[in-house]
């Protein structure tokens, strides 16, 4: 991974003497009515993806239970709907006329930004993103990216992969919507890890990282190639649950005829992993709330930040190293 600079957050003092203003204009905030005054809070508006799977869930719910009333923030909650873009540029354009002090965006796509982040920019709001990059990534536009590294982790189940299948095999690949930045990662960093491996790649579907998708495309994929499918690289936990139920279906053993590797980490994969029904998980840690507080307020404060935070994020190859830590998995 190329070395990351380091970049001078550009709201700088000019924002933290804009604070008292912002607080007052958004004195109304969605946190409740819980003892405090809103005016003395740090608003924080996060454009969020909203439902999409266990990973999201846990993701999502922990940033809501990081940026609390008790920590002082009003933390103004935005999901997409139906993951659309437009809703969440309309979000992320009335937090821009609300005045919030900062916000966070969870991108459902990574193109068409750019000119709310210029909105954000002109009007001294520091936007951080979560989890998922934007094309073309300008990193003069936000403060920093927190996320683990997609590229990194499918990397690692590339090299996985290769080191499984020396004598090569075929395998196919269920991805993500069309258009999300973390795809295109994702397929980046497997076809390194591959590197020169003998596997011949079949197919790749998007299955919209659901179980149900995950499990009718593999079906289809079975049976174009007469389930002489070796493996299944699934871009998230719930995309392989859904080809490991296709596998048992179709007389397959998993591990033994056809072998899953997911991303993601979630309990429900890991379960399976300790069950035998998946091969390999590498964790995508949703978990870092308090790495994003921490940049909030030195964004606020004007500090320097790194352009990429990355979260770190383990990987599971056996039954026993699932079985170690299910008892105290989050999530």
């Amino acid at each position: 991974m190329s070395a990351k600079k380091r970049t001078r957050v550009a709201f700088g003092l000019a924002a933290v003497g804009a604070l008292t203003i912002g607080l007052a204009a958004c004195s109304t905030g969605d946190s409740g009515d819980g003892g405090g005054s809103s005016d003395e809070l740090t608003t924080v508006g996060f454009v969020a993806v909203g439902p999409e799977g266990a990973w999201r869930e846990a993701n999502e719910q922990n940033i809501q239970d990081t940026f609390t009333e008790e920590a002082g923030y009003d933390l103004k909650y935005a999901p997409a709907t139906n993951l659309d873009q437009k809703s969440q540029i309309d979000a992320f354009t009335s937090f821009v006329d609300e005045g919030v002090d900062v916000i966070l965006l969870s991108a459902t796509e990574a193109s068409g930004w750019e000119d709310s982040l210029k909105r954000a920019q002109e009007a001294e709001i520091p936007v951080i993103l979560l989890d998922r990059g934007i094309e073309p990534d300008d990193d003069s536009l936000y403060v920093t990216r927190i996320a683990p590294d997609n590229v990194e982790v499918a990397k690692e189940v590339g090299a996985w992969a290769a080191a499984t299948f020396p004598d090569g095999g075929n395998y196919v690949v269920l991805e993500g919507p069309a258009g999300v930045g973390v795809v295109n990662e994702r397929n980046t960093g497997f076809d390194e890890g591959l590197g020169d491996s003998s596997l011949t790649k079949l197919d790749a579907q998007t299955a919209n990282w659901s179980a149900e998708e995950g499990k009718s495309v593999f079906e289809t994929m079975l049976k174009s190639a007469g389930n002489d499918i070796q493996l299944v690289f699934a871009q998230n936990d719930e995309m392989g649950l859904g080809a490991a139920q296709a596998a048992e279906e179709a007389g397959l053993v998993v591990g033994e005829d056809v072998k899953i590797a997911t991303i993601d980490g979630t309990k429900n994969a890991m379960q399976a992993l300790a069950d035998g029904q998946l091969s390999y998980v590498h964790e995508y840690n949703p978990l870092f709330g308090d790495t994003a507080l921490e940049v909030v307020e030195k964004a606020l404060a004007g500090e320097d930040v790194e352009s990429y935070i990355v979260v770190p994020s383990e990987a599971f190859d056996s039954a026993e190293a699932a079985q170690a830590v299910l008892a105290d998995r989050k999530y």
